[in-house]
This record gives structure tokens, sequence and C-alpha cells, in this order.
């Protein structure tokens, strides 16, 4: 079998940065690394009970925390903003008043910031969130990773290429599957490629689905 490995982890240092920026002593770290996965879990939780009805997308595509020692910095980077900021500045305060509660901050100040995505349909997590929407739907597999393809092209012509793989039962098959899509190239063995890669989990009626896409766009 071949060795699998994260497309992002792979890129560190290369064409990739972390997402997270911060020290700490060996004794303290797993502290710090679970706080970082409780402020990522409470944003996605609260963009998605205060996003409006006729939004399926949350269009959070990735998530920055950077610590000081009185400090924790959080960046939030969506496509669409306007979810979040739709009643002004009181989405945010609220937002931080829910991340104090959570985390107990006593001696640390919280400085959220939202950053618009210039081309949303361009981010891997968008395209995969948009995916999970439509099987949930009920639409076919085939018709949504096309579509998916058509909004990528559409974003960015210049995009070299973009791969799409489901896993699991889908279309409600007692049999589970995997079904993949390809347009274009996506060398993954390429250290220089820039590839922006989501894995993402879906749940139907039928079970969850695993879904992964692959976007490559320009080699340095």
């Amino acid at each position: 079998m071949g060795q699998k490995i994260n497309p992002l982890g792979f890129r560190l240092g290369i064409n990739q940065g972390h997402h997270s920026i911060w020290f700490a002593q060996h004794k303290i770290f797993f502290e710090n690394l679970q706080e970082d996965q409780k402020i990522r879990e409470c944003i996605k939780n609260f963009v998605q009970k205060n996003r409006r009805v006729s939004s399926a997308i949350e269009g959070v595509a990735r998530i920055e925390i950077k610590k000081k020692i009185h400090l924790i910095q959080i960046i939030i980077l969506m496509g669409f903003p306007k979810l979040l900021l739709e009643s002004g500045f009181r989405g945010v305060d609220k937002l931080k008043t829910t991340l104090e509660k959570e985390l107990n901050c006593v001696n640390q100040s919280l400085n959220i910031a939202v950053k618009r995505i210039t081309k949303p349909y361009e981010n891997s997590t968008i395209l995969a969130e948009f995916i999970s929407e439509q099987l949930k739907n009920r639409v076919s597999f085939r018709k949504a990773m096309k579509k998916v393809i058509e909004l990528t092209e559409l974003a960015d012509p210049h995009t070299k290429g973009i791969q799409i793989q489901i896993a699991g039962r889908i279309d409600g098959k007692e049999i589970a599957r995997v079904e993949w899509i390809r347009e274009g190239r996506v060398p993954l063995q390429n250290i220089l490629a820039k590839i922006d890669y989501c894995s993402y989990s879906a749940r139907t009626i039928y079970g969850m689905l695993g879904i992964k896409v692959w976007i490559f766009g320009d080699t340095e």
C-alpha cells in the first residue's frame, strides 16, 4: 500500500505556514493544544448557530491563533463574513464573550479579527462544505462534484487542477465505495507544488460520508 501523508503537513516550511503560532514548555504543551482545539470548535459552533437560514455554508476557511503572555489573538478567515458581521460588530462581541466563558480567561485578553477571502470558491474547505450541503439535500454526488469544478474554474481560471473524492454509502447504497473526479493535474509528490487540501465529514441520513478536496494552484 502507498504511504499517505497530509499534503499540508508535508509542505510545512516550504509553502505552507502554521495555523497556530505560540511557544510553551513541554509540561503545558498539551494544555495549549487542547485550548486551540476548543477555540476552533467554539467558533464553528457559534457561526453555525447564528447563521441565517437562507445560507447553507458557514464559510469559515481557516482560524489562525497567535498567543502571547497576556494576549490571545484570533484571526478568522471567512469567505462570507456577513454571516458573522450581519448585525455589525455585536456578533464579534458576542463571540468574544462566549469564548471568554468557555476558556475561563482571567489573566489573558482576547482579540478577535475577521478577514474576508477575496475568492471563497478557491478555498478547499468552503468547497468541501458546499459538497456536504449538496449531499445532505440529496443532490447527485456527480452533479455536486461537477458543480464544484465549475465554481473553481470561474473563481480562478488559472487554477491548474482540482481533485475531489467522496467515500461512504453514496446515494444510500448498502456497500460503501469511493468515487473521485479530477480536472487538470494535481502533483501531490512535488513538494514545491502549492496544494490546498481539506478533509471534511458530511452527516447524511444514510450515514457519514468522507469528502476530500485537493486544489493545485501553482509551483514555486
